[in-house]
């Protein structure tokens, strides 16, 4: 098992004290602006809606996504305020680690009754083709080869 991370437990950290003082049903952005406050708030550096490119054989296409938030540019955080995450949502943060070069991600899901229900921790591993998947970061974890990662619920 991987060793904790003490940068992502800070992110949860805050996620987690956010949820609890305003609740679900808010619009992501607002969880968005929040997160990044505190986390500023904590001496982190964080960029909000950072842009991320897309290369093709001898084509790039600027800016075809957009990173919800990046961490001392290590960790990509991806919120959501859906009523339940889907494998979608996780292969979405892992494509974004893969194009962007990021090892470490966070989805969280701030609809959730309970915050830490939602929290998925996503490790893509750079320097081999394994991928790892931490469920109810970061307790658990499920490893695969290349390819889709099974996701466990």
């Amino acid at each position: 098992m991987e060793a904790r991370d003490p940068l992502t437990e800070q992110i949860i950290g805050a996620a987690i004290e956010i949820h609890r003082v305003l609740g679900p049903g808010l619009l992501e952005s607002a969880y968005e602006v929040c997160l990044a406050y505190d986390l500023v708030q904590m001496g982190l550096e964080v960029q909000r809606q950072s842009p991320l490119s897309l290369v093709y054989k001898d084509i790039k296409l600027d800016q075809v996504y957009r990173l919800d938030l990046v961490v001392e540019r290590r960790v990509v955080i991806e919120l959501k305020t859906v009523e339940k995450l889907l494998p979608i949502h996780q292969a979405q943060l892992l494509t974004y680690l893969k194009l962007g070069g990021y090892k470490t991600g966070l989805l969280l899901n701030f609809q959730s009754a309970v915050l830490k229900d939602g929290i998925r921790r996503v490790v893509h591993t750079l320097s081999s083709s394994l991928c790892c998947l931490c469920v109810s970061a970061p307790l658990w974890f499920i490893t695969a080869m290349t390819g889709f990662v099974g996701f466990l619920f």
